[in-house]
C-alpha cells in the first residue's frame, strides 16, 4: 500500500530537517547527532526520529545527489583528449566539493560505513578513472606501474591533509594533491601495491558487500 502523503506541517517539519541536517554534516562531519539536529531546528527528537528512523537512510538521502555530482565529474573526465588533463582535472573537482563539504568527504573517503549508495557510486566512479589512468600510461604522461589503487592512496593522503588543514589553512590540499601527483609522475614505486580488499577495508566496504561484488562479477557456471 502506498504510503500516505504527509500533512503541510510535517512536510514542512521534513524539509526543515533535511535543510538543518545537511548543513550541519556539511560543516561538521558525519557524526552530527539527532540531538544537534534537532536544536539546530528547534524541533523536538521526537519529530526527527519519526522523520527519519533510520539515520543511514537519512544520510543517503542528503548525500544521493552529491555522490551522483561526483560520478558525472568523472564521466566529464572522460571526455577529456588528454587523459593526464581529464584525471588531474577530475581529482581537483573532486576535492573541490569535498572541502566545501566535510559530510561528502567522510563518505567517499571511507570515515563512515560505506552505505549501497556510495559503493554503487564508487562502483561508477572506478571504471572510468582506470579508464583515464590506462590512457594516461599509453600517452606517455605516466609510468606503466601506476595503478588505480595508487589513486584511491592518493585519495586518502590528500583528503587526510585536508581534514587536518580544514581551520587552519583551508587550501593546503591543493598543494598536497599537487605533490601527490607528481610522485606518480616521476617517482620510482615500491613493487609491492594494495589490493582490492584492502582498498575495500579502508573505504569501509563491510565484507558482506566484497562477496556480493565478487558473486555480481563471477561468470555464470
Amino acid at each position: 500500500m502506498a504510503q500516505a502523503p504527509l500533512r503541510r506541517d510535517a512536510e514542512r517539519n521534513r524539509q526543515l530537517l533535511l535543510e538543518t541536517a545537511h548543513a550541519l554534516m556539511a560543516r561538521d562531519g558525519l557524526e552530527v547527532t539527532y540531538q544537534e539536529i534537532a536544536t539546530a531546528a528547534g524541533t523536538g527528537m521526537g519529530t526527527v526520529y519519526r522523520r527519519f528512523p533510520d539515520r543511514q537512510e537519512l544520510v543517503d538521502l542528503l548525500f544521493a545527489e552529491h555522490i551522483d555530482a561526483v560520478v558525472e565529474l568523472a564521466r566529464e573526465a572522460c571526455r577529456f583528449d588528454d587523459p593526464w588533463a581529464g584525471l588531474t582535472w577530475f581529482m581537483e573537482r573532486q576535492f573541490e566539493l569535498e572541502a566545501g563539504n566535510r559530510g561528502l568527504g567522510q563518505l567517499l573517503r571511507g570515515g563512515h560505513q560505506s552505505s549501497e549508495l556510495v559503493i554503487r557510486g564508487r562502483a561508477q566512479i572506478t571504471p572510468l578513472a582506470a579508464d583515464l589512468l590506462e590512457r594516461a600510461i599509453r600517452a606517455g604522461r605516466l609510468p606503466a606501474g601506476v595503478t588505480p589503487t595508487d589513486l584511491v592512496t592518493v585519495h586518502l593522503m590528500v583528503g587526510a591533509v585536508m581534514d587536518a588543514a580544514r581551520g587552519i589553512d583551508p587550501d593546503l590540499w591543493r598543494r598536497a594533491l599537487t605533490v601527490a601527483l607528481a610522485g606518480l609522475q616521476h617517482a620510482e614505486l615500491p613493487v609491492s601495491r594494495p589490493d582490492e580488499e584492502l582498498i575495500d577495508r579502508l573505504f569501509g566496504v563491510p565484507p558482506t558487500s566484497r562477496d556480493k561484488k565478487a558473486t555480481t562479477n563471477d561468470p555464470a557456471e
